[in-house]
């Protein structure tokens, strides 16, 4: 099964591919980054992240996807300009077929790291380990996406039983 995780962001949005063989076994096929120039209008980045976000998905072809819920204690207008491309990510993988599934940091952390309060250097490290990496992935959101994609692997089986 191939899992598409997602880390949104209006200027810098995560994702990682994951498959997940019959035996158990992940192996990271993508991750990366897609970026929107800050000099662009909203409505331009929200489109430039739903166009890239398509590419994507057309060559990757996951059967599944998961997108990191959204957790703002203090920035509202960086929660709503976030929220939006939350909702063109969401949008765009509906558009897709795809079942999709959210996780909260917390979830996530729990389920890479088996810690709700791993710092961001553990779950990098975790985040290799699992996927047999020689390297952290990065940039950190790269991480990020491939982590979220793990959860969803990993709880879809949990819910199965």
């Amino acid at each position: 099964m191939i899992s598409l995780g997602i880390d949104p962001g209006i200027a810098t949005t995560g994702y990682g591919v994951v498959r997940e063989e019959r035996n158990g076994q992940l192996t990271a096929l993508a991750f990366g980054v897609i970026e929107t120039p800050k000099t662009a209008t909203l409505p331009e980045r929200l489109q430039q992240l739903r166009n890239d976000l398509k590419a994507i998905l057309a060559q990757w072809q996951p059967e599944t996807c998961a997108v990191e819920e959204l957790f703002f204690a203090t920035n509202a207008k960086t929660a709503i300009t976030v929220g939006q491309a939350r909702g063109v990510i969401l949008l765009a993988l509906a558009d897709a077929g795809l079942p999709i599934g959210e996780y909260t940091p917390l979830q996530v952390k729990q389920a890479i790291a088996g810690y709700g309060q791993a710092d961001k250097k553990q779950m990098q490290e975790m985040v290799r380990m699992l996927l047999n990496l020689r390297t952290i992935p990065k940039p950190d959101d790269a991480a990020d996406g491939l982590a979220i994609a793990i959860t969803h692997l990993q709880m879809r089986k949990f819910n199965a039983l």
